[in-house]
C-alpha cells in the first residue's frame, strides 16, 4: 500500500487551506497526501496519527516559540489554533517515531519544540546577513550542503541554488539536530535529526520541481518503511 503523508495547513479567517504544490509533490513521491484538520483536541490528533504514515509541516506566519528579537511588521502572527494544533500533530508523530519534513515555518517549528532558538529577523540580527525575503527583493540564492549530511547523500550535490521566501530562520539549532546546510552568508538552510527520521529545509523543495523529487521520495520511502514497523 502507499503510505499516506498527513500535511498540515494554513489557517486564515476559519478557513484551512493548502497550496496544491504540496499535495503534489508527495503524490509524485509515491505517497498519499492526507489534508489533517485543525483541531484542539489532543484525542483527535492521536487517532489521526495512527492512520498516517508521515508528515509534511509546511510553510506559515511567524515561529514565536524560542524567538530572539521582535517581529518585523511585515510578518504575520500565526493563529492560536493552528499553532496548537501543528504542535500537537509534532509532538505526536515524534512520539510515534513518523518520519516527518518542515519547510520553512515547518522547519523553524520543529527546532524550536526542541529548545532551539529562531531570529525574529534574520537580516537585522545575523551578522553579513544577504536578503532572504521575497518581500524584500529576494530571488534565490546557493546553499552549501555540510559534507557528512544526509540530505547531502541523499540530493548528491554539494551546492544548491533554492529559492528565498524567509524573514525569520534558525538562531540556534535544538537538541538531537544538526546543521545540514547553510547560506553563503552563513544562515541555516536544513537541519537534521539524529533520529534519522526528522528533516528540515529552509527553502520550499515543493517549487522547484525534479531538484527535490528525491527529498519527497525519501519520505514516501521512510514513512512505507515505518508502517512495517509493528507497535506495541
Amino acid at each position: 500500500m502507499r503510505p499516506h503523508i498527513g500535511i498540515t495547513t494554513s489557517f486564515n479567517d476559519d478557513t484551512q487551506s493548502l497550496p496544491h504544490a504540496y499535495a503534489e509533490a508527495v503524490e509524485r513521491a509515491g505517497g498519499v497526501p492526507l489534508l489533517l484538520p485543525m483541531t484542539e483536541t489532543s484525542a483527535t490528533v492521536d487517532a489521526v496519527v495512527e492512520t498516517i504514515d508521515g508528515l509534511v509541516v509546511p510553510g506559515g506566519p511567524a515561529v514565536t516559540e524560542g524567538l530572539v528579537g521582535s517581529l518585523p511588521d511585515a510578518l504575520g502572527a500565526l493563529d492560536p489554533l493552528r499553532a496548537a494544533s501543528d504542535r500537537r500533530y509534532m509532538e505526536a508523530c515524534w512520539d510515534a517515531d513518523r518520519p516527518m519534513l518542515g519547510i520553512c515555518y515547518g522547519m523553524q517549528r520543529m527546532n524550536a519544540l526542541a529548545g532551539g532558538t529562531i531570529y525574529a529577523d534574520v537580516e537585522r540580527q545575523h551578522d553579513g546577513a544577504q536578503v532572504h525575503s521575497q518581500k524584500r527583493g529576494a530571488t534565490s540564492h546557493k546553499v552549501h550542503l555540510r559534507e557528512t549530511s544526509r540530505l547531502r547523500r541523499l540530493l548528491r550535490v554539494d551546492t544548491l541554488e533554492v529559492n528565498t521566501r524567509h524573514l525569520q530562520a534558525i538562531d540556534a539549532v535544538g537538541t538531537g539536530f544538526a546543521v545540514a546546510a547553510t547560506a553563503p552568508d552563513g544562515v541555516i538552510e536544513a537541519i537534521e535529526h539524529t533520529s534519522a527520521q526528522i528533516l528540515g529545509v529552509q527553502f520550499h523543495p515543493e517549487r522547484m520541481g525534479e531538484t527535490m523529487h528525491p527529498l519527497f521520495r525519501h519520505l514516501v520511502r521512510q514513512a512505507k518503511a515505518s508502517r512495517s514497523v509493528p507497535t506495541a
